[in-house]
């Protein structure tokens, strides 16, 4: 079992450590006090962030294959003459894209609009911290 503290499961879950408490309290997470820390299981709190996890409804009538969807809001557009520069802020999450200058004035791009980066990618990097495995 990966043991993860409360602290770190809030922060995880972008939570408050009440909450975390308050779902200890009413038992969808159960708390260990093997070690000197309160802790919850990870795999345990791995599937109820799944289960909490609501993907936004663009409204769109198009079936996407792409599952990693992150609603946000610009907060910089970069253009030169050919190429855009466009970071969206996804909660507590950066997304920047390249795109053509084009696509970026046709989609009315600017600081304070609200986008969805879309990312379909076959190379994802996964790290861990050596110390907590």
């Amino acid at each position: 079992m990966t043991a993860i503290g409360i602290r770190d499961a809030a922060v995880l879950l972008g939570v408050s450590d009440d909450t975390i408490r308050r779902w200890i309290a009413s038992g969808v997470l159960e708390q260990s006090d093997d070690g000197p820390v309160a802790t919850v299981d990870g795999a345990r709190l791995a599937q109820l962030a799944r289960e909490r996890a609501v993907a936004p409804d663009d409204g769109a009538a198009v079936a996407r294959s792409a599952r990693n969807r992150f609603t946000g809001l610009v907060t910089e557009v970069l253009m030169d003459g050919v190429m855009a520069q466009v970071t969206l802020q996804c909660g507590p999450f950066e997304v920047t894209s390249l795109m053509s200058a084009q696509s970026a004035r046709e989609l009315e791009l600017a600081p304070g609009s609200v986008a969805t980066a879309i990312v379909k990618s076959t190379n994802v990097i996964v790290e861990t911290n050596r110390e907590n495995r």
